[in-house]
């Protein structure tokens, strides 16, 4: 994959069509789980054709797509992230004091969740979960504690927030496909962290495990 234009910003549908690119790939064997995770987060924040390159440099024809015509693959529809907008929230607020907390599975973001840690810690897992509107603020105090979000690869996410001897782990910060919910994750940490992680679900590693397995049996002498 080639651009004459390296700082050409690049589009929604050059991302994903790289991040599919991926995908066939790691099923392939090509790269391990842990290779496929971190360039599928490095693509879904490139801004430019020349972040995405280096992603697929090293990867055969036609792992390696173009960044200038359109592949098979496309980004998914607008109405997979809308069946997962709107609708009732459950609370507002999670807290861990000395202990620690869980928000994950197929839980409700409401528009605005405060989370607070106390010399304790928490977890916020977006990966399967609804969304009540598509604008949503994930507020997180942590004080002498820590908690961890962790978020799909296509998931719009803005990361900010004041650190005092701790701080805000940005490096998910990045744009999503067409139609993902914006989640901002702001707040404040002291003595503390807050980190933001992008990760396939648990289904989707099963998923592509199991096509690598059946791509290797069906290799002749197999």
């Amino acid at each position: 994959m080639m651009s004459e234009l390296p700082d050409m910003r690049a589009s929604d549908a050059e991302r994903e069509r790289v991040a599919e690119a991926l995908r066939e790939a790691v099923a392939e064997g090509r790269l391990t789980m842990e290779e496929f995770e971190e360039r599928l987060e490095a693509a879904y924040r490139a801004r430019t054709h020349g972040d995405l390159e280096p992603l697929v440099r090293d990867l055969p024809v036609p792992a390696a797509v173009s960044l200038t015509k359109p592949a098979g693959a496309t980004a998914p529809a607008q109405g997979d992230w809308a069946d997962r907008i709107g609708g009732p929230a459950g609370g507002t607020v999670a807290i861990g004091v000395m202990g620690g907390f869980q928000r994950r599975g197929t839980w409700t973001v409401p528009r605005r969740f405060t989370a607070f840690a106390f010399w304790g810690g928490g977890e916020i897992d977006l990966r399967e979960a609804r969304f009540e509107d598509g604008e949503i603020v994930i507020r997180c105090i942590a004080i002498m504690g820590g908690m961890q979000i962790v978020v799909p690869p296509d998931l719009d996410v803005h990361v900010g927030g004041i650190g005092i001897m701790g701080g805000f782990d940005d490096k998910a910060s990045g744009p999503g496909t067409p139609g993902s919910p914006r989640v901002r994750v702001t707040g404040f940490a002291f003595w503390g962290g807050v980190g933001v992680d992008r990760k396939v679900t648990r289904e989707e590693r099963r998923r592509l495990r199991e096509e690598r397995r059946r791509d290797k049996k069906s290799l002749p002498g197999d």
